[in-house]
């Protein structure tokens, strides 16, 4: 085993290294694309730097700005003092307002650029209270916007489709309109009425004109989409390509992290396993298992915020806000087994309602916990059945401490078994779902595992005991509770010794059993070895038999039941 465990390790160090020198070209790469960005900010910063004349320039246009923002606001005002009209004054006041704010931003941008750095802080301006959903958006949004430049073509088309029915739903209703005014025209004697009809005419006129054109422009659009549309199938093909070809380096460094991650995980618990004991016992005790529980815990973290460093390094915001997504899908989906989680680590640390070396009640038959684990090990240890199962499927269960002579399963293979339906065989098979027995001349007879159960197996296989009952005339009523069951024993006793049977005989005894209507009753009982329990139906036929011959031999008789002689005689008469 310490040679296994030895080989095993700088076998998965090999694997480790070659997938580092796999992985260094790409990591190369991107530390090359990395500082040669660097480079070219330096550069432009030394640019900036070195050309202050830019700055004044930049100020000085700043300035003529602010002049003509602020010979703006002079012009409004007198407006708004010159206007009576309140519809006017609100329409001026907003235009006021506005110019207000970008005089402000313009100045603050001039004292930002000539102080070199951002004062906005110096003010003591008040800070945006924070806004969880509005952060989650932000760092939300470059997945988003990916996803929108992906569907903008299909937003497109559907976009110009509602505005080709929206003007073809008003276009006739224009017309009609215009068909009537026209009516009215002809039909008009009044040049008042005639001259407004007109003025409305050129208003609907325009306004037809307008909506021909744009349901023009929109047929247009739509046909050069529908022209430049490729399939489903190449669209998604040139999607992926470009997306891959972006940032497929970005993936596969990703990729190799969690496999780096991985591997260490898997060297890392080889380690433990080999050089500290406890991992190795048969019960760990609560430190171990919490040490194992924190180290599958520190793996699956490093696994899932590996990828998003590396995105986050390589400064991919789509990626990072994809991971992001799928971060929060399965924070969502895990949100109601949260406590069946807890209750599972509860388990795995072996302080839940199941816990190891106990007893336990599965599909009908009791169990031992040999072992708690992701995949914990049950086993029958008198059936030889042993199974893996699921941590999740003992939350609902429990446990209890198991007594020595609590039995685990009636049988186990190779044993002879009676059941309560006098079938009686060797047991051949047994599994979870059924037991196979096997009668004498090979006959196989399959039950069902409640069915065989339900039976109420004797087994036979560790001793079992045979008695069987012979009557004699009440005429040896004196000797019947005493000379002849003697006398009875001695002769079976010998017989059974003669027949090789003496040395799996472990009592006999021949007893008085009862008066009946017509012979007085004995009794032979024989215990013998389970090795003799094949022979089970033979043994009881040899007691009959030689008992019999005991009565032939001392002038016993074997009477017939009165009955069964009063009816004979009663037929004969």
């Amino acid at each position: 085993m310490k040679r296994q465990g030895c080989d095993r390790t700088p076998r998965a160090t090999t694997l480790l290294l070659a997938l580092l020198l796999l992985l260094l070209p790409a990591l190369s790469l991107a530390q090359e694309q990395e500082q040669e960005q660097e480079q070219e900010q330096e550069q432009v910063t030394e640019a900036t730097a070195s050309q202050p004349l830019g700055t004044l320039d930049t100020l000085e246009s700043f300035i003529d700005l602010q002049q003509q923002l602020k010979r703006d606001i002079k012009t409004l005002n007198r407006e708004i003092a010159g206007t009576s009209s309140e519809s006017e004054q609100a329409a001026l006041a907003q235009q006021l307002e506005q110019l207000k704010a970008d005089l402000k931003t313009t100045s603050g941008n001039f004292e930002n650029i000539a102080a070199g750095v951002d004062i906005a802080t110096l003010r003591g301006e008040p800070q945006e209270e924070f806004n969880l959903q509005r952060e989650v958006f932000a760092l939300l949004r470059p997945a988003i916007d990916e996803m929108k430049e992906m569907t903008s073509r299909v937003r497109q088309k559907s976009e110009l489709k509602k505005k080709i029915a929206f003007y073809q739903e008003r276009l006739p209703i224009i017309e009609e309109a215009l068909s009537n005014i026209s009516a009215l025209i002809e039909a008009g004697e009044e040049k008042r009425v005639i001259a407004a009809l007109r003025d409305t005419q050129s208003q609907w006129a325009k306004q037809q004109a307008f909506m021909q054109s744009e349901l023009q422009a929109a047929q247009l659009q739509l046909q050069k989409l529908a022209e430049s549309e490729t399939s489903l199938a190449e669209a998604s093909q040139s999607y992926l390509k470009s997306f891959f070809q972006k940032r497929g380096l970005y993936l596969t460094i990703a990729l190799g992290v969690v496999i780096g991650i991985v591997l260490l995980s898997r060297l890392s618990a080889a380690a433990m396993y080999r050089y500290l004991p406890g991992f190795r016992a048969r019960h760990r005790s609560f430190k171990v298992r919490l040490v194992e529980l924190l180290h599958r815990i520190f793996t699956m973290l490093l696994a899932i915020l590996g990828p998003m460093v590396v995105f986050y390094t390589v400064e991919d915001w789509v990626l990072f806000s994809l991971g992001i997504l799928l971060l929060l899908g399965i924070a969502w989906t895990l949100r109601q087994t949260i406590p069946r989680y807890w209750s599972q680590i509860h388990l795995f640390l072996n302080i839940g309602s199941v816990r190891e070396g106990e007893r336990l009640s599965l599909e009908g038959l009791p169990w031992r916990v040999e072992q708690i684990n992701v995949y914990s090990t049950l086993v029958n240890p008198t059936a030889n059945l042993s199974q893996r199962v699921p941590i999740d499927e003992l939350v609902d269960m429990k446990s209890r401490p198991d007594q020595p002579d609590e039995p685990w399963f009636p049988c186990s293979r190779d044993d002879w078994v009676i059941l309560d339906n006098g079938i009686r065989g060797k047991v051949v098979g047994i599994s979870h779902e059924m037991v196979q027995l096997v009668e004498r001349g090979g006959a196989r007879v399959t039950y069902q595992m409640g069915d065989f159960l339900g039976l109420s197996p004797r087994n036979l296989s560790a001793n079992f005991r045979i008695k069987e009952t012979i009557g004699i005339s009440y005429a040896l009523q004196r000797q019947s509770t005493g000379e002849i069951p003697e006398k009875l024993q001695e002769y079976l006793q010998q017989r059974l010794e003669q027949e090789g049977y003496g040395e799996h005989l472990l009592n006999l005894r021949v007893e008085f059993a009862a008066a009946n209507n017509s012979s007085l009753d004995l009794v032979v009982i024989a215990d013998f070895t389970g090795d003799q329990g094949p022979l089970y139906n033979r043994l009881r036929r040899a007691i009959q038999r030689w008992s019999v011959d005991a009565c032939s031999e001392y002038g016993w008789e074997i009477p017939f039941p009165q009955m069964t002689l009063h009816g004979a005689l009663a037929r004969a008469e």
